[in-house]
Formats: structure tokens, C-alpha cells, sequence
């Protein structure tokens, strides 16, 4: 699913209002009822209803759902802040409408500020997608005097204060506890800084012309199911292992072979034909007991990885669950990479490696995957003031070394050497615990070997890893959630892309 900015958003009403045809006014009245048919759904008529409405269109937007609520058989009180003497011409022709049907008060200053009753819903319909500067007087004031309230709030498009897709946002934005947008997430919704002011974020459908979509184009996408599932390819009836590729997974060092553990059992549950295991002496019994479906190497050293094993005939390489960054095993990731003849994952100690030694990034082999967390991205770059500057420093990584680079967190970013950020949906915070990490790099190693490209292998394996952690969650919720889990529910995460029922959907 493509991603817009706020500019292409209103290009694309702008689109629909000329060749669906419709005007500009009832498209307002279409998006309008989509919020209502949410909010009717959310909240009864017992709870009073305070809208609170800016000037522009999202004020317009704010008139039309209170005009609709009050049909409803909703106790709705509505106020316009008064910070300007224009409006837009959608505004007024709603508030002529409204004001033939119901009081609307003026709010001019802090001594025209409702009281708010505590049980009381609270609409924030005081500015969209559209602003490209900080609240400052009334407007602030009455945002610093609005976050201070009980009432539960929901903002329409974007909490107003809040910038769609850029940096620059002010102190004040409004803390909403709902935000409900239309036919497209802003960019905003996705970044952590943003969490407390969105709250619970859904897109409703309102019937943007689809041939607007088709035809721009985005450097920003959203991975849904119908991407994932796009992506997938079912195994023909005649398959033999030979045509799901051979992994080689070089990880583990002493106190921590359960990484390649998690990593060797992904890998295989990920459909990888073939896996080769190199690990420390030390982790040999346990890795042949603990994966037995998997050829077992293992290096001359004890403890650490030193040398670099034979690399030829293997259709995928990943290395650095659990391999510790001891000097020695830091020679053994240079001679690794130097001797790579193609894309490779490099995950955890290996990342940490490359950040202690800057001059070997040149040797990472073009198109490989990169899967850092926050402070490993750090290592590798710089610290950044804000999300907005993450996103720049990722786009710029991935394009300057031609990698692609999986930022892991909520909403894992893919950053692609063409310049591209993909945004994941599946997933859920029990997925924040030990281990998680390295289920991603075995099945993105999986994934690889059978012959996906490295950008659909991200694509696809960050949407399995998190739906795989979803639907643990559904089973053991999300505090006792452990690694392990995501691994035995890849097997229903695959059958749900492929539309096979799951054990969950027979239950």
C-alpha cells in the first residue's frame, strides 16, 4: 500500500472532487459519515459530545460530524476557535447549516474556555494534515488548556498541532486517545516520538478515486497482508529440497547458543531447503540436539568464531546471532565479508563489529540485509535529533553502502538502496523481548536461499515475523510472549497468507 504526503493527499481529493465527479462540500459529507458510522459504533448517547472546530476544512469536517451526532440523538456542544477572521469556504456553508439547527459558540480567548465535564467525549476537529507551522497564541493556549482535561479525545485526520510527514512539530499537539484519519495513514502515525499524541490510530475508507493512487508514485509504502500475500509463492507438487536453496548461518559463541538456536529453528521454519550451521566448538552437541534437521560445522576455535568457513556453494549467508565481538572473531567477519560473492544478512555482534570498524561497510556485499535495532543503527551513524532525521539517516545508509537495512521496532522500517522506506503492520509489543531478533535474521536467511529477491525477502519476512508474533500473542499474551513462541506459529503465519485455515480460525 502506498504512503502520501499531505500535499499528495489533497491532490488526490482534489483528483476525486473532478473525476469522480463530486464537490468538494459532499466529499466532506462522506468523510464526515465515516467517522460518525466509527463513532456511533465507540461511544454512547449517554456520554456528551464537545466538538471543538477550527476554521479550515477540518473544522468543516468537525461541523459536519457534530450536525450528524446531533441526528444521532447525541448531547453535542460545539465551539469554533476564533483565531482568524477567515474561513474556508467549506467551514461556512457548514456553519450556516449548523447554525440553523443548533447554538454554536465562539471561543475568542481564555475566558470563553468550557468547562469539560469528565465523562465527556471530545471531538478535536481543529486543524488537519495541512499545517506547516507551530500552534502559537489562542490556539496553543487552548490546546495546553485542552490536553489538562478528563474527557476522553479523538481527534479527526491528525491530532491538530501535529505535523503529517515532517519534522518541526510543536510542544503542542493535542494528546488524543483516538485519531481516526481517511483512505491513508500519515507518516507521523508511525514514529514513536508521535505515540503520545495519536493514541489508537485507524484509516477509514472514504472513496478517493483509485486511479490516483495508481498512477503516483511514492517513495513510501505501508506492508499490509495483501502485500505480504502478493509476494508469497506456495510450493508446487513436485518440490524437492533442492529448489528452496541452501543457508548457511554463522552465529553463535559461549553463554550464547540459544541465538543461533532461534536463528538455526527460523531459518528451517522459514522453508529453507538446506541448513548449514558454523558455530564455536563449544556449540556443537547442543546445536545437534537442539536442530537436528541441520548440518552442523564447527570452527577450530573453542568459543569464538575465528575462521572463515568454505562460502561457495550456498545461496545464503547470514552472520551474527550471538557471535560476540572478541578481536579475533572481528577478523573473522572481515575475511567473511571480503570472501562473500553475494547479498548476505548481518544481524546483532556483526552490526556491532562494522560499527567498531567504519572501513568495513565498503566490504559488505551489495544488496545484503542489514537488520539493526535502535542503538545498533546508532552505532552505525549518529544519534538522531527526532524520528523525521532517523528516517533521513536510514534512506542515506541504505543508499550510500547499496543495502537494504530493516530498522526493528514497532513499525519496522525497510530501507531500500533505491531510496524506498517500507513500514510494517504486523506485530505487537510482546515481540519487544530477547531472541525476537534473531527468529527475524532465520527467516529472512530462509526466505533468501528459496530465491526471493532482498527486497521481497524483507517485505515478506518482517510481515511473517510480526503476524508469527501476533498470533503467539493471541495464545499466550503479550507479557508471556518469548522468542520461541514466534517460531512455532510461523507455521500458521504461512498458512494464512496462503488462505489455509489456521488452528486459530478452527477453533
Amino acid at each position: 500500500m502506498k504512503l502520501f504526503n499531505s500535499n499528495q493527499i489533497r491532490q488526490w481529493d482534489n483528483f476525486t472532487i473532478e473525476n469522480e465527479p463530486i464537490s468538494s462540500i459532499n466529499l466532506m459529507e462522506r468523510a464526515s459519515t465515516a467517522f460518525v458510522q466509527w463513532f456511533v459504533q465507540k461511544f454512547t448517547t449517554s456520554q456528551p459530545v464537545y466538538v471543538f472546530c477550527g476554521l479550515g476544512n477540518n473544522g468543516g469536517d468537525g461541523l459536519v460530524i457534530a450536525r450528524l451526532l446531533l441526528q444521532a440523538g447525541y448531547a453535542v456542544k460545539i465551539f469554533v476557535l476564533r483565531y482568524s477572521h477567515r474561513t474556508s469556504s467549506d467551514f461556512h456553508q457548514n456553519y450556516v447549516r449548523l447554525k440553523g439547527i443548533t447554538e454554536v459558540e465562539s471561543i475568542h480567548s481564555e475566558q470563553d474556555y468550557p468547562i469539560i465535564p469528565e465523562n465527556t467525549v471530545v471531538i478535536d476537529a481543529i486543524f488537519g494534515s495541512g499545517l506547516n507551522k507551530p500552534l502559537e497564541g489562542l490556539c496553543a493556549d487552548f490546546v495546553y488548556y485542552l490536553n489538562r482535561q478528563q474527557a476522553v479525545v479523538v481527534s479527526v485526520d491528525i491530532p491538530s498541532g501535529l505535523f503529517a510527514d515532517q519534522a518541526g512539530s510543536g510542544v503542542l499537539v493535542v494528546k488524543a486517545h483516538y485519531t481516526i484519519s481517511f483512505q491513508s495513514p500519515k507518516l507521523a502515525f508511525l514514529l514513536p516520538q508521535n505515540a503520545a499524541f495519536v493514541g489508537e490510530w485507524l484509516v477509514l475508507p472514504i472513496g478517493l478515486h483509485p486511479a490516483f493512487e495508481a498512477q503516483t508514485d511514492s517513495d513510501w509504502y505501508l506492508i499490509d497482508k495483501r502485500m505480504a500475500q502478493a509476494l508469497y509463492r506456495p510450493r508446487k507438487p513436485f518440490a524437492h529440497k533442492g529448489d528452496f536453496g541452501r543457508a548457511l548461518l554463522c552465529l553463535g559463541s559461549y553463554g550464547k547458543m540459544g541465538a543461533a538456536v532461534l536463528a538455526a529453528r527460523a531459518c528451517l521454519r522459514a522453508g529453507v531447503g538446506l541448513l548449514s550451521l558454523y558455530v564455536p566448538a563449544c556449540g556443537y552437541a547442543i546445536l545437534q540436539i537442539a536442530v537436528p534437521e541441520a548440518m552442523v560445522m564447527t570452527d577450530e576455535s573453542e568459543n569464538y568464531l575465528e575462521n572463515s568457513p568454505s562460502l561457495v556453494h550456498y545461496h545464503a549467508v547470514a552472520i551474527g546471532c550471538g557471535i560476540d565481538t572478541k578481536n579475533k572473531t572481528q577478523r573473522f567477519l572481515q575475511k567473511v565479508l571480503r570472501n562473500l560473492q553475494k547479498p548476505c544478512v548481518l544481524d546483532a555482534d556483526a552490526l556491532n563489529i562494522i560499527a567498531e570498524n567504519p572501513s568495513f561497510k565498503a566490504n559488505i556485499p551489495p544488496f545484503s540485509i542489514l537488520t539493526p535495532h535502535l542503538k545498533e543503527f546508532e552505532r552505525l551513524t549518529h544519534p538522531a535529533k527526532d524520528d523525521f532525521e532517523r528516517l533521513q539517516l536510514l534512506q542515506e545508509f541504505a543508499q550510500n553502502y547499496q543495502v537494504y537495512v530493516v530498522l526493528k521496532g514497532r513499525y519496522s522500517t525497510l530501507a531500500t538502496p533505491d531510496g524506498k522506506l517500507f513500514f510494517n503492520t504486523s506485530g505487537n509489543p510482546g515481540m519487544a523481548t530477547g531472541g525476537s531478533g534473531d527468529v527475524l535474521t532465520g527467516i529472512l536467511t530462509g526466505l533468501l536461499a528459496q530465491g526471493y529477491t532482498p527486497e521481497d525477502t524483507c517485505v515478506l519476512g518482517v510481515y511473517l515475523h510480526g503476524l508469527a508474533g501476533d498470533l503467539a500473542s493471541e495464545r499466550v499474551g503479550q507479557e508471556a510472549l518469548i522468542a520461541s513462541d514466534i517460531v512455532s506459529h510461523l507455521g500458521e503465519a504461512f498458512k494464512q497468507l496462503s488462505g489455509k485455515k489456521t488452528l486459530l480460525s478452527e477453533a
